[in-house]
């Protein structure tokens, strides 16, 4: 297939879905652009999760090797000033998934130039992978499994690698992850006697210095982790005691052991602190997604493909992905796309106001599927 021809569509469809970014399972408007694409190709698209789809293109086995896209924009107000800057107020393609679809629709474009594989591709095109997870689902609708898929793989833009490197990682690459609730409620008084009251700023601060203690006093020191406060609310006015606060945060680890045994530290904690200040504290958790483990066997089979320039090997990172449920019963491999350029100016992190990439990358890794799915047959 003529490569200037692909990369003129493929920059088409990332500005246009760059137009249009949605928010997780309620996606009308990228989920019809896609599925249109799709028939057009000559697919046959077959919903999944809501507004997700699933592309398939016989192969001569009855295996099959799945790639996937996610579909999901967030909650970021964008600052880019790029002519295709999103038209949707408060919503923005921030984190790439608009590059993933377009590299996913240009890989379906190509293969219909191809013979036919040996193994039957799967393309899987996937809503809410900012939350709560629409690989979950997919997997809990068990279509993968009835299509007989045996290895998966999926790409993520990555700004902290340079441009057009392959990031890898063999082994757990992205953390399990989950976020807590912590409500302390004491009893309001006025600052001029506060022994009327029980402050639960107080208990609050007492818990987020509290929590510093749980990793270094309770897990094994080689076991990475991170437990975070990001947000105290509490009080109504600088002259009264607090009669309620609520502490917001998160917990990160690369296995599921180390995860239970910050939750059960955690938990351990709050009780004590609501002790000491006899306050009534309430502690919510809520797991999202499990770690991103890449099989090592699949990992090697990647960079035997790659020159040393082409590639970077990388270590895991305190960042999360649903796309860890669908390795939790089908061997995949999560790369990285670099998109780094300082020369251009993007530099800016994933959720950022301002991130943008250079549409050539999204080439490369088409480039990549191709290969993957070449050394299959």
């Amino acid at each position: 297939m003529d490569m200037e021809m692909l990369f003129e569509e493929v920059k088409e469809i990332r500005r246009d879905l760059h137009r249009i970014p949605e928010l997780s399972f309620d996606l009308p408007l990228t989920s019809g652009y896609i599925r249109e694409k799709l028939l057009s190709y000559g697919y046959e698209p077959v919903k999944t999760a809501g507004t997700g789809w699933i592309a398939v293109l016989e192969g001569k086995s009855g295996d099959a090797v799945a790639f996937r896209a996610d579909m999901d924009g967030l909650k970021v107000t964008e600052k880019t000033g790029r002519a295709f800057s999103s038209k949707h107020e408060g919503f923005m393609h921030a984190c790439g998934h608009d590059g993933h679809m377009a590299m996913l629709l240009g890989f379906a474009r190509c293969l219909k130039s191809l013979e036919q594989p040996e193994k039957t591709v799967v393309l899987v095109f996937q809503p809410a992978e900012e939350g709560p997870g629409g690989a979950r689902v997919i997997m809990e609708e068990r279509i993968l499994q009835k299509l007989n898929v045996k290895r998966i793989y999926g790409f993520h833009l990555y700004p902290g690698l340079a441009k057009g490197k392959i990031g890898l990682c063999s082994g757990p690459f992205m953390a399990r992850n989950g976020e807590f609730d912590i409500t302390v409620q004491g009893e309001s008084s006025h600052a001029g006697q506060p022994h009327l009251g029980n402050d639960a700023l107080v208990a609050a601060a007492q818990m987020i210095l509290a929590i510093q203690n749980i990793l270094s006093r309770n897990l094994d020191p080689l076991s990475p982790a991170v437990i975070h406060a990001g947000m105290l609310h509490g009080g109504s006015a600088r002259n009264i005691v607090a009669g309620s606060a609520r502490i917001e945060g998160t917990i990160r680890a690369f296995s599921r052991e180390t995860y239970e045994d910050i939750k059960s530290a955690l938990k351990r904690t709050v009780d004590g602190i609501a002790i000491m200040n006899r306050a009534v504290m309430d502690l919510e958790i809520r797991d999202f997604y499990p770690e991103v483990k890449n099989d090592r066997i699949l990992v090697e089979e990647i960079r035997s493909l790659l020159s040393e320039e082409e590639v970077e090997i990388m270590k895991p990172l305190m960042l999360a992905e649903d796309f860890s449920f669908y390795q939790e019963e089908i061997p995949g491999v999560f790369l990285f796309l670099g998109t780094g350029d300082e020369a251009a100016g993007q530099i800016h992190p994933l959720h950022h106001e301002k991130f943008d990439f250079e549409e050539s990358v999204l080439l490369t890794g088409i480039e990549m599927y191709r290969r993957i799915l070449e050394s299959l047959s």
